[in-house]
């Protein structure tokens, strides 16, 4: 295995939309989000709480969410705002862009609604990932240990990139915290806050040789002149 830098992995981690089929050893994934967990971790509470599916037990939790697809083609509702409503700029602009070039990558048109929700609906396949898992954080807890989880899973994602796999984050999978709570054993008092579909990058596939934008630093960086 050859060792990726840092800045290596930051900078090779994409998220992958179309896997290959080669399966993936259950316990290097595991090792994984062992190693992952040494991220930063307010007052140590270590707030992830995470579930593995793989097998026979990640087809049949998809295929339920199949059975219930033709009903709720866009998931059963999300327990929390994926996004801010009535996003403002220039975020707005950020988001239909990268939704419009998603789409352009694999020749989708803007008007064909059905495609479009076709793809997106991928995202409840795992993208076709042979390993996958949920990860949840208590309902008691706040947004500095949102920020816990959200560090747990960067990590976990660039120690799989520096392993040769590919990873895609999904909030959507909030939008299906029902199916979840129905077929998993997750207490009622842990939210899920999204899936993470892990597996070899499909390198042939239109999807992944699209990637999303970043603006320019100096829209966000900024060198503070401290009043005096």
């Amino acid at each position: 295995m050859t060792t990726m830098s840092v800045a290596q992995a930051v900078a090779a981690r994409k998220s992958v939309r179309a896997f290959t089929d080669q399966p993936v050893d259950l316990a290097v994934v595991e090792e994984l989000l062992k190693e992952a967990a040494w991220a930063p971790s307010g007052g140590n509470l270590q707030p992830w709480r995470v579930w593995l599916l793989a097998g026979e037990d990640l087809a049949a939790f998809k295929a339920r969410v199949v059975e219930l697809r033709d009903e709720f083609p866009m998931g059963q509702g999300p327990e929390y705002d994926i996004y801010p409503p009535d996003l403002w700029e220039p975020y707005r602009t950020r988001r239909f862009e990268n939704g419009q070039q998603l789409y352009a990558a694999i020749d989708i048109p803007r008007e064909d609604r059905a495609a479009r929700i076709g793809q997106f609906g991928k995202n409840f396949e795992f993208f076709g990932a042979p390993v996958a898992f949920l990860v949840g954080i208590e309902r008691k807890m706040g947004p500095p240990q949102w920020s816990d989880v959200g560090m747990f899973l960067q990590s976990f994602m660039l120690l799989a990139t520096e392993r040769g796999l590919g990873t895609c984050a999904q909030e959507a999978w909030t939008s299906w915290h029902q199916v979840a709570y129905e077929m998993i054993d997750i207490p009622e008092d842990v939210m899920i806050f999204c899936g993470m579909a892990i597996g070899y990058e499909d390198t042939a596939h239109p999807i992944n040789n699209w990637r999303s934008e970043r603006a320019d630093a100096s829209e966000w960086i900024h060198r503070a002149e401290v009043r005096r």
